[in-house]
């Protein structure tokens, strides 16, 4: 089962979320007191690994400044996406087709504590399949019983009778065991029941230890809840090797202890070289050595485990419990989920409140990078975070805002989550556009060939229009440009002085109206850039003196995408046919409508939004009037600039 969208409500700090869909990797970004952890804290109620933290509590959770409503209890609904061996599990405990649709719906609530399914089925499936299974049923008898849809019907018709033949018997017997209260309803509830994936919440997360006393630690093994965090971690951290503690206890001989202790700290060295991006001139060296009475208790007596950490650069080893904090924590929280599907199994949806806090920015980066390549090939993952260094800028649409929303009034309206990525206020916008930010500036360093453009709604555009030429088998831009927004034309000559500088081939696409003639044929007479590197819109717009990368998408398509994008009918839409008096731009055109039209006097600055929407709904822009044309010229185009790779 796939979890496609989550709707919380009457929980804590949040009355109604509204609904936000759920990808395979979700963040979930905002503020601090903004609700992010309550949207977890409620969501794993739904079937969390931990019994304890089943029910809600209704005296605690509910929302303090309500009074307690039974009709409006519910606290989660979530839709679910079945897969192909869901569908065949189901139907083999009922019918063949029983099941009409592949997404269900579960809720649960305060009221019964209990999930309650709502999903499409047909009921009349199920009659042939059970009369299927009574092989001495008579040709009548079978008949007589495909006449009904349901299954009372049928109970009905078998009880009504005063004696039952054999085979009739057989067939009520049938009906009982299989579905009790003849309710088809409770027992697919129960078979999603056993198919809804366990949702796995983290908040504290544990520390490794980095010295661990034998004796003790096998004095607590068959009691778990004696075990403290980091004896639990480091008891997975022996899992992760493939061994034990009594295996290693057992070992009595040197040249066999020094081999596995050997082999196993090379394993380790491995795996957080791997992922430790920071510092690749470490080894892990674990060891099991005899306790020295001058130690403290409990570590001189018997047998002690040592995890220490060895630096190339000092030429020593640390105790791993000496090393930054921020080491620490990812090197347990490497260990930990290492042996998820060993604790917990594979039907898991993760949910990580704020990770990584104590990282630095790019090992924060680092273990994004793990959640990515290990997690995601298994599980769901939904995260919580305020950091930009958390949140993957080529996967910026993955990410759902949350705000504590005010009315004007002054208002609450709680804790509300959004699936538009960049419509928020300011400070919850903050690290998503600190991320877009940061992977521009990354890409500064890691482009050999750099395609500057004016922002990064002209950097949206590109990329939308050489995807759908290549679907087509036609030519899109080269992958090995990296196009960099540069934040206006003002700032082009400063990045093409950097770049050229720095040996970088460059070139510059811009667009050419009145005002800005003259620093677009200023940069034509760079040296650095060399001829032909400098392409304007007007040069692929035919007849057009003037032109911005919009008028490359043409008028006719422009025009319809601005209408969908900010949903606007009736008189406020922007006429399909363009008046005598018209600005010869479009964005002139469509910002003067604004203007006078539309929002009565404010302009149409956000040039972004309309380039998102057409990220967002590429499949309403499959057949539009405009969109051949705009193909032709943005393909004439890529042509151009890739002409001058080698």
């Amino acid at each position: 089962m796939k979890l496609v969208s989550v709707q919380i409500q009457n929980y804590k700090c949040i009355e109604d979320s509204g609904e936000f869909k759920v990808k395979k990797l979700t963040c979930l970004a905002g503020k601090n007191e903004s609700g992010k952890s309550a949207l977890l804290q409620a969501l794993r109620r739904l079937n969390p690994v931990e019994e304890s933290e089943r029910n809600f509590n209704r005296l605690k959770e509910y929302p303090h400044h309500k009074e307690f409503d039974p009709d409006e209890s519910n606290v989660i609904t979530a839709n679910w996406e079945l897969s192909d061996d869901d569908l065949a599990y189901i139907e083999e405990g009922i019918a063949p087709g029983v099941i009409c649709n592949r997404k269900v719906i579960v809720k649960l609530g305060y009221s019964s504590n209990h999930r309650e399914w709502d999903f499409d089925f047909d009921e009349s499936k199920i009659i042939p399949f059970l009369v299927s299974k009574v092989s001495a049923l008579g040709e009548d008898l079978k008949r007589d019983a495909l006449k009904f849809s349901t299954l009372q019907e049928l109970y009905d018709d078998l009880t009504s009778e005063d004696e039952l033949d054999d085979d009739e018997h057989e067939l009520l017997e049938l009906l009982k065991n299989d579905f009790p209260n003849n309710d088809p309803c409770a027992k697919i509830s129960r078979l999603l029941d056993k198919l809804l994936p366990s949702f796995l919440y983290f908040s504290n997360y544990g520390i490794l230890q980095g010295k661990v006393s034998v004796g003790q630690l096998m004095g607590k093994l068959n009691d778990e809840a004696s075990q403290n965090e980091g004896e639990r971690i480091f008891l997975a951290l022996l899992e992760l090797l493939g061994t034990n503690v009594n295996e290693l206890e057992e070992i009595e001989n040197y040249d066999e202890k020094k081999v596995k202790m050997e082999t196993f700290s090379k394993r380790l060295t491995d795996k957080i070289r791997e992922h430790w991006k920071q510092n690749q001139h470490i080894e892990v060296d674990f060891s099991r050595e005899a306790g020295e009475p001058n130690d403290p208790h409990p570590f001189n007596v018997g047998n002690v485990f040592h995890l220490r950490i060895k630096s190339h650069h000092q030429h020593r080893t640390v105790e791993f419990n000496e090393r930054s904090s921020g080491f620490i924590w990812f090197f347990s929280f490497l260990v930990w989920f290492s042996q998820m599907e060993r604790r917990y199994g594979n039907k898991l949806v993760i949910l990580l409140d704020e990770p990584g806090l104590s990282l630095h920015g790019k090992a924060q980066n680092d273990l994004l990078g793990y959640i990515k390549d290990d997690l995601l090939p298994k599980y769901q993952v939904i995260y919580t975070t305020h950091s930009p260094f958390m949140i993957d800028p080529d996967n910026i649409l993955n990410v759902r805002t949350v705000a504590n929303k005010v009315t004007e009034d002054g208002a609450m309206l709680g804790t509300k989550v959004s699936d538009h990525p960049l419509k928020a206020d300011a400070q919850t916008l903050f690290p998503l556009r600190a991320a877009l930010d940061y992977g521009i500036t990354q890409s500064l360093f890691i482009g050999e060939h750099c395609l500057l453009v004016e922002g990064k709604s002209d950097k949206l555009y590109l990329q939308w229009f050489s995807k759908r030429l290549e679907k087509q088998g036609r030519t899109g831009l080269d992958y090995r440009w990296v196009i960099t927004p540069v934040g206006g034309i003002d700032k082009f000559h400063n990045f093409v002085v950097w770049f050229a500088g720095n040996d970088l081939g460059v070139a510059v696409v811009a667009d050419f109206h009145s005002g800005d003639k003259g620093k677009v044929n200023n940069l034509r007479g760079l040296e650095l850039l060399g001829d032909g590197r400098v392409f304007s819109a007007n040069n692929f717009v035919e007849g057009h003196d003037e032109a911005d990368i919009e008028d490359m998408i043409g008028r006719d398509l422009y025009v319809e995408l601005i209408n969908r994008c900010y949903a606007l009918e009736d008189a406020k839409k922007l006429p399909l046919q363009k008046s005598n008096d018209a600005y010869i731009r479009v964005v002139e055109e469509v910002d003067e409508h604004f203007r006078t039209v539309v929002t009565e006097g404010d302009f149409f600055d956000d040039h972004l939004r309309p380039a998102i929407y057409l990220m967002e709904h590429e499949s309403e822009f499959q057949d539009v009037n405009g969109l051949c044309t705009a193909l032709d010229r943005f393909e004439q185009f890529f042509k151009k600039v890739n002409a001058l790779l080698p």
